[in-house]
């Protein structure tokens, strides 16, 4: 049967909210299981280290099983998967058992990021319209939902594994109601070759989104430093630029397609880059509390559509089937969000912070560089 657009649109957005749940819901506790299980910071920082090792292993794999079986099949597999080893993170009692299930989560996790992708490429190629980005602000929707249930949970004295369970439950029921209205793309067309050298176009994709993701894993990570030591912010306000960066993050991807749909693919990312750019440039060049804020709401706008963006010209490759080239250019990609921290890390223990972060200014240029020859 076939389903009207909207009705498809729909169901694959509901996917984006329950992936960016799962993960908005495990960020919010991480707190709570680090004193349940009596780590340090460092022994937490090394446990961590397991989900981007989950998230490695899953890229190749994942791209392999979008292709031969289909994202549909794929994707409730793994946002299932998502849900039920959210419920284990909550109820371990030991470290190695975190550990493992961290890896797991990691690897449940991406197999949803690529099928998920793949679905709303398909999605958007029922319109006549860019609707990519939108998708993304889903996500980014789900991820202030989740850290409020997160907040409320706590506030109540709700243990993990209780507040896990019911994220699980409404992952799990999402993907139920929602299974028939997605795509079903496990065609003859889809058994081809898995695993394809990626061209030139796609490569230059993978390293637009690379130096995006630099940008982003570092304000993930480091705003809340930034402000701390050069903003020389209150402690009330250390947080305003990290929550200026993600506001303007989830509100530019609603507005992203429609710019896209507008000016091209192409000026859409050179813009993204140049805001990145100038909003770096503000908070490093003027390092007080107001035009700081100012600066990182320039950069959430800035980095909030290059990824959906390279995601939607990756889909449409005409080399590689739509899940084979996003896991590519997500892999590349991954690769800037895991370095963007620790280079940040190095380079102000070389150099100063502010000069780090002239550094991730430098990436958002080169988003600029490298948009102008791509070909999208």
């Amino acid at each position: 049967m076939v389903y009207a657009p909207k009705i498809i649109r729909t169901a694959v957005a509901a996917m984006f909210f329950v992936a960016g749940l799962c993960f908005a819901s495990w960020a919010s506790r991480i707190a709570t299981i680090q004193q349940k299980l009596n780590l340090s910071d460092a022994a937490l920082g090394g446990v961590l280290f397991a989900l981007p090792v989950g998230l490695m292993i899953s890229l190749p794999l994942s791209g392999w099983a979008v292709t031969k079986i289909g994202s549909r099949k794929v994707l409730a597999a793994a946002i299932s998967t998502y849900g039920l080893m959210l419920v284990t993170l909550g109820a371990v009692t030991e470290v190695y058992q975190l550990v493992l299930c961290l890896i797991l989560f990691g690897i449940s996790s991406n197999a949803a990021n690529i099928s998920v992708n793949t679905q709303a490429v398909a999605t958007e190629g029922l319109y006549s319209k860019p609707i990519m980005a939108s998708f993304h602000g889903v996500w980014s929707l789900a991820g202030f939902v989740g850290a409020s249930i997160g907040t409320f949970m706590i506030g109540k004295g709700v243990l993990p594994a209780p507040h896990f369970a019911i994220i699980a439950a409404i992952t799990i029921i999402t993907v139920i109601v929602s299974w028939r209205y997605l795509h079903n793309d496990h065609t003859p067309a889809s058994t081809g070759p898995a695993f394809v050298m990626p061209d030139k176009s796609l490569i230059t994709l993978g390293l637009i989104a690379f130096c995006s993701m630099v940008v982003e894993g570092a304000m993930f990570d480091w705003s809340v430093i930034y402000f701390k030591k050069i903003i020389l912010a209150e402690k009330g306000w250390i947080g305003a630029g990290y929550t200026a960066c993600m506001c303007t993050m989830a509100s530019g991807r609603f507005v992203a397609d429609r710019f896209a749909a507008r000016f091209g693919l192409r000026r859409t990312l050179q813009v993204s880059g140049t805001l990145s750019a100038i909003g770096l440039l503000i908070a490093v060049l003027f390092p007080s509390l107001l035009t700081a804020i100012i600066g990182f709401m320039f950069v959430g706008a800035g980095i909030s559509s290059v990824v959906p963006m390279v995601y939607s010209a990756a889909g449409k490759s005409t080399t590689m089937q739509p899940g084979a080239a996003i896991a590519a250019v997500s892999t590349i990609a991954f690769i800037g969000f895991l370095i963007g921290p620790p280079v940040i890390g190095f380079l102000a223990g070389a150099f100063t912070l502010r000069a780090s972060f002239s550094f991730l200014a430098v990436m958002a240029v080169a988003v600029v560089v490298l948009s102008t020859k791509a070909k999208v």
